[in-house]
């Protein structure tokens, strides 16, 4: 699988890892292609090759002409509505939700309502849209870095002075792995901490046969390291050979809820984006028996899956959390049967093909056009899929 390895020695930043991606092959002209598409304008990109003590990498800059403050609401409806692939528009409004909600906790408002100052700046839009569109571009199967380094001392802000590390990136981080740095300065940027945590699993280096070492600049010129972000892009073993995301699962118990109005906010959850949505029995308070429901869904839809079920069930509140989950690649494919063409999912770890499993809906419509039954459908597709498909013995 191809891997890119993050090893932050000297931190992270929107755009170090940007200069990253373009050092390690990604073409700036595709980036800005993407970037056109944003409803954003008076910025110009900057791509130069610069050495930090000795080592050379690429430097992005981003000049603008005026610094305009945003709330996380302005941005996400922005990226929402921008003509952006769908891959590359769904990170980046991770990207910025992540922070978003550390922005919301730190000091104690709505997401809404939450005004980005140093990251709602135009330099900052374009710093995370084109790490998105730029990781697509690169197209690894995995991303993995190096626990990120926490340093000491202050930085100045919009609100003041704040201690280092930035309340907002200790946040961002929380739950992931971070080691103690002796530096006085900020190595790690709220944005960098964003990228890095919706991207990557952390962890060591994975066995992998090393093709391409790239470098993204930084800013600074620092006296025990330079200011680089090293990452090594190689092809991992077969072990690491999993696909892994992000995902958002909410829950809430129910003990009053009409049965009719359950059947149809499920397919309205679906209808709506989530991933799967499932309704288990459970014994509540004052021994009444209850349901719980979970839907799992894409991080990005999950406040508004999250109204939905409060509007249209006996809901009060809604119980959510952010997680990573293992999965398999899976492919749509078609095989031909002698009553006609059905749809199979194929199922891979890597490269090596586990299973084909028919699908419902065009199994179900082959059994309605031929009057047979449905499970004999089902046999008939699977023998097809195994013929056109073999599995490895």
């Amino acid at each position: 699988m191809k891997t890119l390895y993050l090893d932050p020695f000297s931190g992270i930043s929107g755009d170090m890892f940007l200069g990253l991606l373009i050092d390690l092959g990604v073409s700036p002209a595709a980036i800005e292609n993407e970037l056109r598409k944003l409803p954003v304008s008076g910025y110009r990109i900057l791509v130069e090759r610069e050495k930090r003590q000795g080592i050379e990498g690429t430097k992005v800059t981003v000049e603008i002409d005026e610094h305009h403050h945003r709330t996380w609401a302005d941005i996400d409806r922005m990226l929402a509505a921008a003509e952006l692939e769908e891959t590359s528009r769904d990170l980046a409004r991770r990207i910025f939700r992540r922070i978003g909600e550390a922005e919301a906790k730190i000091h104690g408002t709505a997401l809404e309502t939450v005004h980005f100052h140093e990251v709602g700046a135009v330099d900052s839009i374009i710093d995370v849209v084109g790490a998105a569109v730029g990781l697509r571009l690169l197209d690894v199967g995995q991303v993995v870095c190096a626990a990120l380094p926490m340093t000491r001392g202050t930085v100045q802000c919009a609100h003041g002075s704040f201690p280092l590390p930035a309340p907002a990136t200790l946040e961002i981080l929380r739950g992931l792995p971070v080691v103690s740095d002796p530096a006085e300065v900020e190595l790690v940027t709220p944005t960098g901490a964003a990228i890095a945590a919706e991207t990557a699993a952390f962890g060591p280096m994975p066995a992998m046969t090393v093709t391409a070492i790239g470098y993204g600049a930084g800013d600074r010129h620092l006296p025990d390291r330079p200011n680089l972000l090293r990452g090594i892009l190689g092809e991992a073993a077969e072990s690491a050979s999993l696909d892994e995301d992000r995902i958002a699962v909410l829950e809430s118990h129910l003990d009053d809820a009409n049965p009719e109005w359950l059947g149809a906010m499920l397919e309205n959850l679906l209808a709506a984006g989530a991933l799967d949505v499932g309704y288990s029995q459970l014994q509540m308070k004052k021994n009444r028996p209850g349901i719980r429901l979970t839907v799992i869904a894409p991080p990005s839809g999950a406040s508004e899956l999250a109204r939905l079920i409060l509007r249209e069930s006996s809901a009060a509140g809604v119980r959510w959390h952010e997680t990573r989950r293992f999965k398999l690649r899976s492919e749509p494919a078609s095989v031909a049967t002698a009553l006609g063409e059905a749809v199979v999912k194929l199922f891979y770890e890597g490269n090596e093909l586990l299973r084909a499993v028919p699908e419902y809906e065009s199994c179900r419509k082959l059994a309605a056009e031929s009057g047979r039954p449905l499970p004999e459908v089902y046999r008939l597709v699977e023998r097809a899929s195994l013929e056109a498909f073999p599995l490895r013995s």
